[in-house]
């Protein structure tokens, strides 16, 4: 630490006093001087300085009044104040703690006792200054990288038109395309929509977090966004030989049935494929996946369970973002989002898991 560049301010009456602060600081700080508490406050505005050696005992604006004014104000109240009194009861120190001074000297003062503490808390008013410095920089940063990937997000959208846009005008030119060559251009087709699916959701969840998201419902069949999840997930549980099943209200659904909610499709969609992606890869071979739907009271309920259980080390962290457990390509923000997503709804999701039971993720949604 470079002593030379902190700046004391040492406020007393007693000109003998200051004269015996200039002895013990003068060779390795920069030292300035107030007589008085308007004078003390004067000094303060015009020179900013780094510590403030505080007398109580003084006419008029006593030290206790400077320090009450110097907490009070946004632009002083971050410098540190010594009270350096011959007041010596403990109800005068208290007094002077609770008014926010960091620490209290009594007179006689002993040189080694003055420096060592004022060489203290200079160190520690560096170190939280370097903290908040550090903090600024890494807000920054994090700004920096959602300006970035916000941007990246939406001009990734270009070159999507034509992912999606030219199959269609292939199909339209040409009437000799073989079975395969229809299904190639489908597939094309279908992953850059589900593409600009995630990209559009992306933008989405960036809203959420800064609550400026403008959340649209409307009525959406929550069995059929449910089979259609697992149906794009069947060659993952066909390599699992995992069974799978689907409850509403208790019992087994028929082909046919439906259940329709309030919610955006799109956001559903997501929500519900990320958690029972989340199923399907922690549940252990041959063994079953169950998707429970139910009413309760003016929610509805999806509960998806699978017989494996959440780490120990993530359980708490959950639903927290970029929070994974030793999966190599995961990153840690498909819970979050499906927490962000239940929220929007203003509902809740809830984690339940254990060795013995394995796990159950439950989204409670308020029914519109």
């Amino acid at each position: 630490m470079n002593e030379n560049k902190w700046l004391i301010l040492v406020v007393d009456d007693e000109p003998n006093n200051l004269q015996l602060m200039m002895r013990i600081l003068g060779d390795d700080y920069r030292l300035a001087f107030a007589t008085n508490g308007v004078e003390a406050l004067e000094a303060v505005r015009k020179l900013n300085p780094d510590i403030i050696l505080l007398d109580i005992m003084m006419p008029e604006t006593d030290g206790y009044e400077v320090c009450r004014h110097l907490k009070a104000n946004e632009e002083t109240r971050s410098i540190p104040v010594i009270f350096i009194t011959a007041k010596g009861e403990t109800d005068d120190e208290t007094k002077g703690l609770e008014l926010g001074a960091i620490d209290y000297i009594t007179k006689p003062v002993s040189r080694p006792i003055v420096r060592a503490r004022i060489r203290n808390h200079l160190a520690l008013k560096a170190a939280r200054e370097e903290i908040m410095e550090q903090n600024k920089e890494l807000i920054e940063a994090a700004r920096l990288r959602d300006d970035m990937e916000r941007i990246a997000r939406h001009d990734l959208k270009t070159p999507l038109n034509s992912i999606i846009g030219f199959p269609q005008v292939i199909r339209g030119n040409n009437r000799n395309l073989s079975p395969k060559d229809m299904e190639y251009l489908n597939i094309i087709e279908q992953a850059g929509l589900k593409m600009l699916n995630m990209i559009n959701l992306s933008l989405d969840l960036f809203k959420m977090e800064r609550g400026i998201y403008q959340f649209k419902p409307e009525k959406v069949d929550i069995i059929e966004i449910v089979k259609r999840i697992l149906i794009d997930s069947q060659i993952i549980m066909k390599g699992k030989n995992l069974s799978r099943s689907i409850r509403f209200n208790g019992k087994s659904i028929t082909y046919k049935q439906e259940f329709y909610i309030h919610t955006e499709e799109l956001l559903c969609y997501s929500m519900l494929a990320n958690l029972i992606k989340n199923a399907i890869e922690a549940s252990p071979e041959k063994e079953p996946i169950s998707i429970d739907i139910f009413e309760e009271n003016d929610a509805i309920v999806i509960g998806i369970h699978n017989k494996g259980a959440v780490p120990a080390d993530i359980r708490a962290r959950f639903f927290d973002k970029y929070v994974t457990s030793d999966k190599v390509k995961g990153s840690g923000l498909g819970t979050y989002s499906a927490k962000l997503i239940a929220e929007t709804h203003g509902g809740s999701i809830h984690l339940d898991t254990s060795d013995e039971k394995g796990t159950a993720v439950k989204v409670r949604l308020p029914q519109l």
